[in-house]
């Protein structure tokens, strides 16, 4: 089918002329291509949807994309609060979260925090996460990269007075130093089924990670963070929880939950198994995507391998290098393919809506650079080979979910937000 018919424009709009213009975004792409458990008893058991019975098959879908909105700049991030008032929240790169509800963009941001942001290229606000009790408590997180390169997850809250304004009063939580390089910052943040809170680092910036952070384990870069914002100590706006893999380490970063990451811009939480599912940049040839299933400890203590490995090929050394004790990926694409190259992995979400039977149980992401949207077996094997779902032209900088579990997509270039549909 033509393609122009599987992308349908909001109403009374044309789909904008698909070019990156701005410098921020070609930095972004240019950065990307070429530097390109079983856990002890939650305390806080997360909304779980019951587990899916049916098989998922990609035959089966016929994906569309169909516009919500427009007239956003630089979307990064799309994430619902869950508090039952039926809203989509998008990051800005800049600098701003805007709401957007009844399938219109609030005019007025829900927040502002321009001018403490380093925006450009791979920096800017790039993550949000609301607390689980977020419709009582008021509570939510941002990642974003302040002034001097540094990553700043800090906690903010609603308006007492107004659900679609949040207070500019900011608590830090955790600084990272990342002011060497620019690039490889990570930026999602996400609470987990259990109630922690989980951060994804970048390397450090660099090709071919020349800090070498991704396998040390006494650097927070590189890694899937851990934390309890609930709890404080005398040093800390945090806690860390006990049954972290280091939380009782003098040698290793304790907050650290998974590591031998090299970019991991978007990773997820499946709503009815609470799987972790990552999605890491890759070097110069592979992209990937790697998962944790909940009932085998999701992802405590696993080594994902980077930069000993680029998805399942030795990178450093070239050839013959040491495996042992490093996961490979589910999954894994090329780099080189006929036509528009593919680049750099936008980890997505396992679908778990009502409204597209057939989209149930598969893990959908895509490619920044390529536009190109495909598949996996949430419940399949360990090593599976992706499903073409949609070659589609937007520069896919971020999936999301909203309250219902349906799955959106932001276009960076256009400014667009899609909703993924199933019209087979």
């Amino acid at each position: 089918m033509d393609l122009s018919s599987r992308i349908h424009p909001p109403t009374g709009a044309h789909r904008a002329v698909r070019l990156i213009g701005a410098a921020l975004a070609g930095a972004l792409a240019f950065s990307l291509l070429a530097t390109s458990v079983a856990v002890a008893a939650p305390r806080r058991p997360g909304p779980l949807a019951p587990p899916e019975p049916a098989a998922f098959s990609a035959a089966a879908v016929d994906l569309r994309l169909s516009a919500v909105v427009g007239g956003l700049t630089g979307p990064v991030a799309i994430v619902g609060a869950r508090d039952g008032r039926d809203r989509l929240f998008v990051v800005e790169q800049a600098g701003r979260i805007r709401i957007v509800k009844g399938g219109t963009l609030l005019a007025t941001p829900f927040l502002d925090i321009r001018s403490k942001v380093s925006d450009g290229g791979e920096r800017g606000l790039l993550g949000l996460a609301f607390h689980p009790a977020f419709a009582t408590n008021g509570r939510f997180y941002v990642f974003y990269t302040r002034r001097d390169g540094d990553l700043v997850i800090s906690q903010f809250s609603v308006s007492p007075t107004d659900p679609d304004q949040a207070s500019t009063t900011e608590k830090v939580i955790l600084r990272i130093e990342h002011s060497r390089y620019p690039n490889h910052n990570g930026g999602q943040l996400a609470f987990g089924p259990d109630g922690y809170l989980y951060i994804a680092t970048g390397d450090g910036g660099g090709a071919g990670d020349p800090l070498e952070n991704a396998q040390d384990r006494r650097s927070r870069l590189g890694k899937l963070l851990r934390i309890d914002v609930d709890r404080t100590t005398a040093t800390r706006n945090y806690a860390i929880p006990s049954s972290n893999p280091y939380a009782t380490s003098t040698v290793y970063r304790r907050e650290i939950w998974s590591y031998g990451l090299r970019n991991p811009w978007r990773f997820s939480f499946d709503r009815s198994t609470g799987d972790l599912w990552i999605g890491d940049v890759g070097q110069g040839r592979y992209e990937e995507v790697d998962r944790g299933r909940r009932a085998s400890g999701g992802g405590r203590g696993v080594n994902f391998g980077w930069d000993v490995m680029e998805g399942r090929h030795c990178y450093e050394p070239a050839s013959g290098c040491n495996t042992s004790g490093k996961r490979p990926p589910l999954a894994e694409y090329r780099h080189a393919v006929t036509g528009v190259d593919n680049c750099s992995i936008t980890g997505g979400y396992v679908y778990r809506g009502t409204s597209y039977p057939d989209m149930r149980g598969g893990y959908f992401f895509g490619d920044f650079c390529s536009g190109r949207i495909w598949s996996v077996v949430a419940n399949g094997s360990t090593s599976q080979a992706e499903a073409l779902e949609l070659d589609s032209p937007a520069r896919i900088s971020a999936f999301g979910q909203d309250d219902a579990g349906e799955l959106y997509l932001a276009d960076y270039a256009t400014g667009t937000i899609y909703r993924l549909v199933d019209q087979g």
